[in-house]
């Protein structure tokens, strides 16, 4: 029985996600110690302290079953967006809420449109559910910032066949983000049958000036879901709690198909205690600035081109193919991502990590560039 015949047609095309490297498979591979890693997105800090000590207190009672409603994190979720508390969606991570949307509005006969280099979780899960992709050119540089979204692109692929329209702002790989008229006038322009979902899993590192809070749109915008995470500047990527604030309409609708439980009691504590260490936060976020800056005024000195980003990540351009540069990074003790996976071969991304992660890494770029 080749079982592989067995399963529906959109799984059987799929690759599977692809994560980032992690340290220990580094250092078995090629015997090396001290490796960094600088491919993932995470806060180089960590947790704050109080998200650590609320963990530590919720696993003496890990024999028992979650909260499976989250009633506290969605209360307080709620109340730091000004909505009610039955427009929250908790998630094992902001990618399962994505899951939970493509499995309540997507299958076959439907379709969904993203932009090209976008999350590569928006086509897995469009894909797994048998509905049609439709992904849009991505900016040239001609008329908005080169691999950002075009809106107008994505806005001339929505049809009466549509209903579900991904937008990751700021995006992922790219770092590339939409301003907030241009953002509002797409997502006021769509038709009712169509659901915007705006993925903000790096929202609180963006400084930008016009850079929107989308979940305040929600009273005008009754098709709008927008997803958040605990995994980036929180430091709780290891845990899995995500969210979406959406209509309490369509929070119902998700909350029918998410799974029992999906978010552990420890990872509800620990999201809890981090909303309220806003010290930590700052920190991370100031220790995010400074190293990019380290990191751009890095690739400016070597001559390299990159892409402007306003996330905890950069992408850099070679101008070649990076799979050797990433190849002998690796031999370095030095974890960046390839992106070719996203139509991007030429490229690493690179996570903005300690100020000496991000020291090491430069000196290993020069090495291998030399």
């Amino acid at each position: 029985m080749h079982y592989d015949e067995l399963a529906v047609a959109g799984v059987r095309a799929l690759h599977p996600y692809q994560p980032g490297m992690p340290i220990a498979e580094l250092e078995r591979r090629y015997g090396i110690r001290n490796a960094i890693k600088l491919a993932s997105n995470e806060n180089p800090l960590g947790p704050g302290s109080l998200a650590l000590a609320a963990a530590r207190q919720a696993l003496a009672d890990c024999a028992r079953y979650p909260e499976g409603s989250g009633y506290l994190l969605c209360a307080r979720l709620a109340n730091r967006h000004g909505v009610a508390s039955d427009a929250i969606t908790l998630g094992n991570g902001s990618n399962d809420v994505l899951d939970m949307i493509a499995r309540v509005f997507l299958g076959p006969g439907v379709e969904a449109v993203y932009s090209q280099y976008a999350f590569a979780v928006y086509p897995i899960a469009v894909q797994a559910v048998g509905a049609t992709a439709r992904v849009a050119p991505a900016h040239d540089g001609s008329r908005g910032p080169a691999y950002g979204h075009d809106l107008a692109a994505m806005r001339s692929l929505v049809g009466p066949l549509t209903r579900v329209v991904f937008i990751a702002n700021p995006n992922n790989p790219t770092g590339t983000w939409l301003g907030e008229q241009e953002l509002h006038d797409f997502v006021t322009g769509l038709p009712d049958h169509v659901v915007v979902v705006v993925d903000e899993a790096y929202f609180e590192y963006v400084t930008a000036a016009d850079y929107p809070d989308t979940p305040r749109w929600l009273a005008d915008c009754p098709n709008l879901i927008v997803t958040r995470t605990f995994s980036k500047a929180y430091g709780l990527a290891s845990l899995r709690a995500g969210y979406a604030v959406s209509a309490p309409e369509i929070a119902q609708l998700l909350n029918r198909v998410r799974h029992p439980f999906n978010v552990n009691s420890i990872a509800q504590a620990a999201a809890l205690a981090a909303l309220d260490d806003v010290a930590h936060l700052e920190k991370s976020l100031r220790l995010n600035r400074e190293g990019m800056e380290q990191l751009t005024s890095g690739f400016r000195r070597l001559g390299l081109n990159f892409i402007d980003s306003v996330g905890n990540f950069v992408v850099l351009d070679l101008g070649e193919a990076a799979a050797g540069m990433h190849e002998q990074l690796l031999r370095q003790g030095v974890i960046v991502r390839p992106i070719a996976n996203y139509g991007m071969p030429n490229h690493l991304r690179v996570t903005v990590g300690l100020p000496g992660e991000n020291a090491r890494f430069l000196e290993a770029l020069e090495q291998v560039l030399a």
